[in-house]
């Protein structure tokens, strides 16, 4: 009998190469256009209605051609951004990205590796990056380290490894209920909310976090923490970790951290610092003396997205004790034996030092954009966006109708337009409207908070391409929209 003729193999390659590598150029030329006009353009838009329609719709059954689906990114996606690229985008702690990091993301999906394990250049470069990343906070050399999606991830890695390595408890192979006595850690009530998650994540509860008061600049009061750990210890249960912020993200306060490393050190606790947003702050001069203690901590969390301004996402991971970090985390299975040669040969697996297996080649843009700019650029970058703080605060403290809110500290401003004769509740509305018509009008995009019962206009700044006239002309608008509102 006849064989049937074959049937054609399927690909997800495209049917014709040249149209779509004309398509990838394209897609390129529109994202540098957007990046060179994007001074001139609103930093937001409210996303109309059809859109949201359009971007709800079921799952398509058939295909539809490459060149159609880049026209409705164009038209219901491209122009509802976020603004976070915009130079006057100050609303939360996100970083601008670069074209040359963004074009890193680009091979590295090409590229398309996993990033976990195996004998291949992503690893080496990952490794690089890792070194590079000890040398940028002056970490010993054998000390270890990961790759994360941010502070979050980079926060709870640190605090598995300070929970499994506690005294002799054994905590990862026994687990919680065989610990001796409750585990507790120590922050202050200033500090990011995913350190508390993190708790609640490795088992420790909410109640376990000893969320320890702040003075008048926001940073962690060190009587209080030691009273309260004095107090812990006399009940039978077990103080662990002490996490300092390095730049918190409401305030930019940053806590004692001398002291909190002492503090550690006197009662052979693990001192763990969060500096997601501000530990890369210590390349600014005027700030290096402050966060040195980061230098001794057991452990640190930071992201690169945020003050290496590299394209989404990207935090690290460091470890002071490597055979501490390795122990929290790694584990064989038989279908990942590692080799002496061979494609499974090479460094040790990057899995036995989180949780992740499966890992994206997202240190190919800090490679690239460390090799651009180098160290001292990004030094000099990230001391501009904290004079950038200090200049609009002099423009507030100069108005007569503006008043801070907090101690600038790094490139956080908080500030409010204030009146005489207008009470809190007036004021908190009248500051919620600026806000808003700020964002609705395009202009810019601070984001708001609470201090000391004050709403507060909050300019966060980690943005390469903001400019000092963006601050004159912040102040300008949230004057002209303030005077604008007579009754609220």
């Amino acid at each position: 009998m006849e064989n049937p003729k074959p049937k054609k193999d399927l690909t997800l390659d495209p049917e014709n190469w040249d149209q779509m590598r004309e398509l990838g150029h394209q897609m390129i030329d529109d994202l540098f256009d957007y990046w060179q006009s994007i001074r001139d353009q609103k930093i937001w838009k409210p996303i109309p209605a059809e859109v949201k329609d359009f971007l709800d719709q079921p799952i398509p059954e058939t295909g539809q051609d490459p060149n159609e689906v880049y026209e409705d990114f164009k038209k219901y996606i491209f122009p509802y951004n976020k603004g976070n690229v915009h130079p006057r985008f100050f609303a939360w702690i996100q970083g601008t990205g670069t074209p040359l990091g963004t074009l890193a993301d680009l091979l590295a999906s090409g590229m398309n590796p996993n990033t976990t394990i195996g004998e291949h250049a992503a690893m080496y470069v990952d490794r690089q990056v890792v070194n590079w990343c000890k040398q940028l906070m002056n970490f010993p050399s054998e000390a270890s380290g990961i790759l994360v999606s941010g502070g979050s991830m980079a926060n709870i890695t640190a605090l598995t490894v300070a929970r499994n390595s506690f005294g002799e408890e054994k905590i990862r192979q026994r687990g919680l209920k065989a610990a001796s006595a409750q585990l507790v850690l120590y922050c202050s009530v200033e500090t990011h909310s995913c350190i508390q998650k993190a708790a609640e994540i490795i088992g420790l509860g909410t109640d376990a976090v000893r969320k320890i008061g702040v003075n008048d600049r926001f940073e962690m009061k060190v009587n209080e923490l030691e009273t309260q750990i004095q107090s812990d210890l006399s009940q039978g249960l077990l103080p662990f970790c002490v996490v300092g912020t390095s730049g918190t993200v409401n305030t930019g306060a940053i806590d004692p951290m001398e002291e909190l490393l002492a503090i550690s050190r006197k009662y052979g606790l693990w001192f763990h610092v969060d500096g997601a947003y501000g530990a890369l702050a210590k390349l600014d001069p005027n700030y290096s003396e402050r966060l040195k203690a980061i230098e001794a901590a057991d452990s640190l969390a930071f992201d690169l997205h945020k003050w290496l301004y590299v394209p989404y996402e990207v935090g690290c991971t460091l470890i002071r004790d490597a055979k501490k970090h390795r122990e929290a985390f790694a584990i064989t299975p038989n279908y990942l034996l590692q080799e002496s040669r061979g494609l499974s040969g090479g460094l040790d697996s990057i899995n036995n030092y989180g949780f992740e297996l499966s890992r994206g080649f997202k240190a190919l843009k800090i490679w690239m954009s460390l090799k651009e700019h180098g160290r001292e650029k990004y030094a000099k970058m990230i001391a501009q966006n904290n004079r950038q703080a200090e200049y609009l605060a002099d423009l507030v403290n100069q108005h007569p109708d503006l008043e801070l809110t907090a101690p600038v500290s790094m490139s956080i401003t908080c500030f409010r337009m204030k009146r005489a004769d207008w009470d809190e509740d007036q004021l908190r509305r009248l500051n919620r409207e600026i806000l808003l018509r700020l964002q609705e009008e395009g202009i810019a995009s601070p984001s708001s908070t609470i201090l000391k019962g004050k709403y507060t206009l909050r300019v966060a700044n980690v943005n390469q391409r903001t400019r000092m006239k963006d601050m004159d002309l912040l102040v300008s608008e949230v004057v002209r929209i303030g005077h604008s509102i007579h009754t609220i």
